[in-house]
């Protein structure tokens, strides 16, 4: 059984018992004006208790036109720029002020350097990386990110340091928040170019504003054509019938409301580079809290480990694939607008407020905590704990979680501590772009294992998540989705550190803060959380590497 529904060159194929579980839902939205409301923004939609919220939410619905006047500033400061010699752009940014633009540049095939990411090496590269030709962007929605003023600090330093002051160092930065927010203050006082973003598009919903927009648009993407397609997608978005969007959301709502609780996305030649991790984001954060929730499980493609069929998922692929539950194919600005709508949608299945964040501040504060202990103490780094095992250069903190003795055997524990239709959460603080970048094959090789032990039991899906960026979108789903998570979080020591202007902290103190922070918001919880520290990077992956084949 297939349906295929269709609009402005987007179509969302259902198939097998995706088709019978939507059909059902997705005619209750229909008959509860679903579409009507959601395009006249009605914050009702979600329940009395999500209008205060919803209310000030939902201003991505009209992107493609309220965006449509930064299109050409933007691009003749990116002509502006270029002319000047200024043609290496650094956006720091996090969770939604990343992730778009990633998708963006990596799908039209121009250079952006991404900082989302407090490791000392990555940070300490991408600084010293072009800096008489880099123009920092610096995005914030709040204005108080800390990664993110970190990031702005270490800047203004290395220009200062290169002789690069006054008007000059002026021009090296464009800011990127909310209006009246403190980055604002800041920025303006300085001198900076600011772009104020609109305040009615919550972060991960910011794909087509500023946020995703600017960066993009400095490094080279057509805007114009993102907004074009987005818009084209529009007018299907206000229909009851044929409408992509509606479709989708339902299918994903239904899913997770009949127990398959994760959402397996793989791409098959979509061309949209990097899509999966963040519709990641957007989903997670959206639908992870009050315990319910769909997970994301990204996937390297659908020949991957994880990518089967199983009683708690459904596959969801993007491009041309005949044997998923759910395909998804379109141009890259209207994805965009159809999985927010999506995921607006399956919020109101689930019965949760897709605009909120409720569990995503817990570990902000215990990172703050640990950075305050430390200054007083006259620490280095945060209070880590004692292992519960070292095996060569690998230490393993359980918290008394495990109790083998080998560092295979620890692993095989951790696995089976993950309950029926539950997940391991792999969470990496480390470099992503150099030479850790090997830690993403992890995911794979503990999905493998888990398959080996399980066996008939069930398949244990494993998602992998760059630290700290996922504790601005997976992080909520960890903490306020199912309890039925186990997490692996890998750390690793710092040889040659960063310090931050300004503050009484390095990059790699505030990076082990942030792990730690995070872990004892996880344990607090109830949820089974084990560190493990590379005593030597390189040696250690090998080790867990080596450890999870044989």
């Amino acid at each position: 059984m297939t349906s295929v529904v269709t609009a402005a060159g987007v179509s969302v194929t259902l198939r097998g018992d995706a088709v019978e579980e939507t059909e059902t839902v997705l005619q209750r939205l229909i008959s509860d004006g679903v579409p009507g409301a959601l395009a006249a923004k009605n914050a009702s939609l979600w329940g009395p208790d999500a209008v205060a919220e919803a209310g000030g939410r939902l201003g991505w619905l009209d992107l493609a036109d309220t965006s449509r006047p930064l299109v050409g500033p933007l691009n003749e400061l990116a002509a502006e720029y270029r002319a000047e010699g200024l043609d290496h752009v650094v956006l720091a940014g996090m969770g939604g002020s990343s992730l778009a633009p990633e998708v963006i540049t990596g799908t039209a095939g121009v250079e952006l350097t991404v900082l989302d990411t407090t490791d000392p090496h990555q940070v300490g590269r991408v600084v010293a990386d072009r800096l008489e030709r880099t123009v920092v962007v610096v995005a914030s929605k709040s204005g108080g990110t800390i990664e993110t003023d970190a990031h702005r600090r270490l800047f203004e330093q290395a220009f200062r340091d290169a002789g690069i002051t006054g008007d000059a160092l002026k021009r090296r930065f464009v800011v990127v928040t909310d209006p009246g927010s403190p980055l604002e203050n800041t920025a303006r006082q300085a001198g900076y170019h600011v772009v104020l973003a609109d305040p009615d598009v919550g972060g991960r919903y910011s794909a087509l504003s500023a946020f995703g927009l600017v960066p993009s648009a400095l490094a080279g993407a057509d805007t114009g054509r993102l907004l074009d397609e987005a818009a084209e997608l529009s007018p299907a978005l206000r229909q009851p019938y044929d409408n992509p969007g509606l479709a989708l959301g339902a299918a994903i709502g239904a899913a997770g409301a009949r127990g398959h609780d994760k959402l397996l996305l793989a791409d098959a030649g979509s061309g949209l580079r990097g899509f999966g991790d963040w519709a990641e984001q957007l989903i997670a954060e959206s639908t992870g809290k009050e315990g319910k929730g769909v997970l994301p499980v990204v996937l390297e493609g659908v020949d991957a480990p994880g990518f089967a069929p199983s009683p708690d998922a459904r596959g969801a692929v993007l491009g041309s694939y005949d044997a998923s539950a759910i395909t998804v194919r379109g141009p890259l600005g209207a994805q965009f607008l159809l999985w927010e709508y999506a995921t607006a949608v399956a919020g109101r299945v689930l019965g949760v407020n897709p605009f909120d964040q409720p569990n995503v501040q817990e570990s902000k504060d215990n990172t703050g905590a640990l950075l305050k202990a430390a200054e007083e103490q006259g620490s280095a780094a945060p209070a880590a704990g004692a292992p519960d095992l070292v095996a060569g250069a690998v230490e393993v903190h359980a918290g008394g979680a495990l109790e083998a003795g080998t560092l295979s055997g620890a692993l095989d524990e951790l696995l089976a501590l993950v309950p029926a239709r539950g997940y391991l959460a792999v969470m990496a603080y480390l470099d992503r772009t150099g030479r850790d970048a090997g830690a993403a094959d992890l995911r794979g090789l503990l999905a493998t294992r888990a398959e080996r032990l399980r066996g008939r039991q069930g398949t244990a899906h494993v998602t992998f998540g760059w630290g700290p960026r996922f504790l601005h979108s997976t992080g909520q789903y960890h903490k306020g989705g199912p309890q039925n998570g186990v997490f692996l979080q890998l750390t690793g020591e710092v040889e040659q550190d960063v310090p931050v202007p300004g503050r009484p902290y390095t990059f790699g103190t505030l990076q082990l803060a942030q792990a730690v922070g995070d872990l004892r918001a996880l344990r607090s919880r109830g949820r089974p959380a084990v560190r493990i520290h590379l005593r030597d990077r390189a040696e250690g992956l090998a080790q867990l590497t080596d450890a999870l084949k044989n």
